[in-house]
């Protein structure tokens, strides 16, 4: 059986050619660069708003708990991706899921069709939906927070740079294509998360409901895995960042 190349001696084996430390120091400027770009946005839009908007959205943000808690978390898990064990966990989890036990075609075709629940195609057909309903405060949150966590999530994949699964993991199994791009965190899962959360927020949705649809939302989190797209740890970034960027939508949709 192939041994499979980790994240860590990847990375290793990119930085000792003088082409891979030349890749580095370009990563290194643009992860800086990403980083001088967000923090003008983010002062900008604090500039923007008054005095007394500045302050009851900073003691929103306190006072809100649950989304310290998952920013927190969410932090833990991406300082973790620089801890061998756990990237060696990940790989042993994602090969379980992806690679072993049961795996027919019928499942396989499910689990693709699944998937495309965490696609931009559905977020936006779902807004144009709410639209054409009449609900146009809701299409508009929603294509507006899932272009933003788009933004996000893209901006967090390069700074990270993680590689997907199929890129070092040679035996892994991919249904469908092999999706271009970086790992972490999951996009899809991101973004279903995001719209479970923004709908069970705004439409004020009873417990049951809530249950149900977050369920969907771990299922499709689930097939990132299954199709050979993502790492577990990926998958679980995405779940909390969709949940965080929710609440913030929550959050700051008043001061617009």
């Amino acid at each position: 059986m192939t041994q499979p190349l980790g994240e860590a001696q990847a990375q290793e084996k990119l930085v000792a050619t003088p082409k891979g430390q030349v890749v580095v120091r370009r990563r290194l400027w643009q992860r800086i660069l990403i980083l001088t770009c967000l923090s003008s946005a983010l002062g900008f839009f604090l500039f923007w708003l008054s005095p007394a908007d500045r302050y009851l959205l900073a003691l929103s943000l306190f006072r809100n708990r649950p989304l310290i808690i998952l920013l927190l978390f969410f932090l833990l898990v991406t300082i973790s991706l620089l801890w061998s064990f756990g990237q060696r966990l990940d790989e042993w989890v994602f090969m379980f899921f992806n690679l072993r036990g049961y795996h027919s075609r019928w499942l396989d075709t499910v689990m693709w069709i699944a998937t495309q629940i965490g696609n931009m195609g559905f977020a936006m057909a779902l807004a144009g939906l709410a639209y054409v309903l009449g609900n146009r405060s809701f299409a508009l949150n929603l294509t507006l927070g899932v272009l933003s966590a788009w933004l996000i999530v893209e901006t967090i994949k390069a700074i990270t740079d993680r590689s997907r699964p199929f890129n070092l993991l040679r035996e892994a199994r991919v249904i469908g294509w092999q999706e271009p791009g970086l790992s972490f965190p999951s996009g899809h899962t991101t973004q279903t998360f995001f719209v479970m959360s923004l709908a069970i927020n705004q439409f004020e949705l009873s417990s049951i409901i809530a249950t149900a649809l977050y369920l969907i939302a771990a299922l499709v989190g689930f097939t990132r895995i299954y199709v050979g797209a993502h790492y577990p740890r990926d998958v679980l970034a995405g779940a909390i960042l969709g949940t965080v960027w929710s609440l913030l939508a929550m959050l700051v949709a008043p001061y617009f």
